[in-house]
């Protein structure tokens, strides 16, 4: 079973961020720049809270607010869920499932680990499900192979 240091080990541990006072057009920027849907709000190298485009979508644009003119710290995510590198890709997925989470900051001993996706979770599960099929065709095959004469 694969486990979300599996995950990290594949796509890598940086983390993008932004600070609470940053403008939730600056948060944007970085956003697009890196190609994510979220970032970390880290305060003095804590996390504080996450923001993703759905945050901008809800919490800026239908409440009218300009983004040049917005803090993060005014519409960023605070209770923010994670989990540990030894949880497997599936117990990411019912958590994100459950708890409607695009993003899980993962920690390691306290210490901020990495970030994954949704999109991670599913390639992973997704290239595991290749596998096996590869795997059932290959038997398969064999089997044909064994019954020829």
């Amino acid at each position: 079973m694969k486990t979300v240091s599996d995950l990290l080990g594949r796509k890598g541990t940086e983390v993008w961020s932004v600070s609470p006072e940053d403008t939730v057009y600056d948060a944007l920027r970085v956003m697009s720049a890196k190609n994510v849907g979220a970032v970390l709000v880290l305060e003095d190298g804590d996390l504080v809270g996450i923001f993703s485009e759905r945050d901008y979508a809800r919490s800026v644009v239908l409440a009218g607010k300009a983004s040049r003119g917005t803090s993060v710290g005014e519409v960023m995510h605070r209770d923010v869920l994670y989990i540990r590198p030894d949880h497997t890709v599936e117990d990411c997925m019912v958590l994100m499932t459950e708890k409607h989470l695009r993003h899980l900051p993962v920690f390691d001993d306290g210490r901020l680990a990495g970030l994954i996706s949704i999109g991670d979770v599913v390639n992973s599960i997704i290239s595991k499900q290749d596998f096996k099929i590869k795997q059932l065709e290959n038997w398969i095959t064999a089997q044909d192979e064994k019954f020829r004469y």
